[in-house]
């Protein structure tokens, strides 16, 4: 294959995929290809796709179709999908939609590169047969890490990447790793922890294309955080389905808490993110860990879904205000300064209005940092979609417009109470017209969250600061979910 042959990566929909995508990236760079910034000047584009939820699938097929456009007014040659969308449809993906050269599970990540010299060779791949990925591996969490080496799983070392250190850039400098490269310069990264999910919501079909929960051993994650380091990272976002499960296959609930400690060590690393918490499953030494080891910033993205118990039950998934409410309580006893994120369904089957006065009442009860408002969708395969007392498509859209502006306005408040708060605040953006200066404060997560404006003392933006460095500062205003400040006076 010739070194020229250009490629470029479309990730879309979570922090999770953009692991998988590096890992492509990684994948496609030690098989010679090129990995270029724009579409236009690929051989190739490659669309790492989202199949969550509809609004996630359309914007896959539509970036897959913009994509193909390119074959017509740009030097693309194949547009290939991976990614969720892909696994979960496979074969009826690509019927669908001929303009894609090729359709590929998660089984073909290890043979990338060889598959996309393929495919621009002119050959037919077989589209990707879907099947139910919780069946790969067995029942018992225990006996799962030893099977597990037969498995493709993104973002887990495989057995057919053992071998030689493969050059700077595309992977850990040592010990077990998948391969990787990244794909941006900032001075955040995620970092796959575990795979797959366990539970059994009733609105969710992520288990059965994403598989049975399985962790990475600590000494891969700790490796590949150095690794990370070493690239200019200097904040790791742990991400999995759902992180307070890690350790459950390994022999360890706890074992998350150990991770950390051992994360912690990591020279060159500054911050610690764990994302995807489980309410149900929050313990009181992880909340301990979170808000006490070195470097773990107080950040807890707690996903309560609902807070009317008959909805939580619907959905399989337990709790109510008063166990939710105190667990908020349980994390700012610890961490008053905690952010506390989550998201929310609304028109869930047999959703009544009284059960959406309970999820508002809970809201404005804990005042939480952010939180995500989905309506309620079907979602092909899921036990929700065939249940009777649905509710419209213009109540759900009412609903969500209430839901979201009560929110908007609960959010607001709390960025406002922040003023007056000192902490760290990571730079990660300035912008080369204006000079503005942007970064995010331990309670605030990447991209979603909201960031803090840094200025000076007259309200200019902050000088003498570069992307990475940590600045100390106070909390001088709010504007919506975004904070302004600035050094505090000596």
């Amino acid at each position: 294959m010739s070194q020229q042959t250009r490629v470029h990566l479309i990730s879309l929909g979570c922090s999770r995929n953009d692991v998988d995508s590096e890992e492509l990236a990684g994948r496609l760079a030690a098989g010679g290809y090129q990995l270029v910034a724009e579409p236009e000047e690929a051989d190739a584009v490659m669309v790492n796709t989202c199949g969550f939820v509809e609004s996630a699938k359309q914007d896959s097929v539509d970036t897959l179709l913009a994509a193909a456009d390119l074959k017509q007014s740009g030097k693309a040659q194949a547009v290939v999908a991976v990614g969720c969308m892909a696994e979960r449809y496979g074969s009826e993906l690509a019927g669908a939609l001929p303009e894609a050269d090729a359709v590929l599970g998660f089984d073909r990540y290890a043979t990338i590169a060889e598959d996309l010299q393929r495919i621009l060779s002119g050959e037919s791949l077989p589209s990707h047969q879907p099947q139910d990925r919780r069946k790969l591996l067995p029942i018992a969490p225990k006996a799962r890490p030893a099977a597990a080496g037969a498995v493709t799983i993104p973002g887990h070392a495989h057995h057919a990447d053992a071998g030689p250190d493969l050059p700077n850039g595309l992977a850990p400098a040592s010990g077990p790793r998948p391969v990787r490269q990244r794909l941006g310069t900032g001075p955040m990264a995620p970092l796959k922890m575990a795979s797959g999910c366990d539970r059994r919501c009733t609105f969710c079909a992520i288990p059965a294309f994403r598989g049975a929960y399985l962790s990475r051993p600590p000494a891969e994650i700790v490796s590949e955080a150095q690794w990370l380091v070493s690239q200019g990272v200097r904040e790791v976002f742990l991400v999995s389905e759902n992180s307070t499960s890690y350790g459950k296959d390994l022999g360890d609930l706890r074992l998350m808490e150990q991770v950390l400690e051992d994360l912690s060590e990591v020279e060159g690393l500054e911050w610690i993110r764990v994302s995807y918490l489980q309410p149900a499953e929050i313990r009181p030494s992880l909340i301990n860990a979170m808000t006490s080891v070195p470097k773990v910033v107080p950040y807890f993205d707690l996903s309560f879904q609902h807070a009317a118990p008959g909805v939580l039950k619907r959905m399989r998934r337990y709790g109510d205000p008063a166990s939710f409410a105190e667990l908020v309580g349980a994390v700012r006893a610890h961490a008053p300064q905690a952010g506390i994120r989550s998201n929310v369904i609304v028109g869930f089957p047999g959703e009544t209005e009284d059960d959406v006065d309970v999820l508002a009442d809970f809201l404005a009860d804990v005042s939480l940092d952010v939180v995500g408002v989905f309506g309620y969708s079907d979602e092909d395969g899921t036990e929700a979609a065939t249940m009777t007392d649905k509710v419209s498509a213009d109540v759900i859209a009412e609903r969500v417009d209430r839901i979201t502006q009560l929110v908007s306005e609960l959010t607001d408040q709390r960025a406002e109470e922040r003023v007056g708060e000192r902490w760290p605040v990571l730079v990660e953006e300035i912008d080369l017209d204006t000079g503005e200066v942007w970064g995010r404060a331990p309670h605030q997560g990447p991209e979603v969250d909201g960031q803090v404006r840094l200025v000076d003392s007259e309200g200019e933006p902050l000088t003498a600061v570069a992307v990475g460095d940590l600045v100390q500062v106070e909390c001088i205003d709010s504007e919506g979910v975004d904070l302004v400040g600035t050094r505090p006076p000596a």
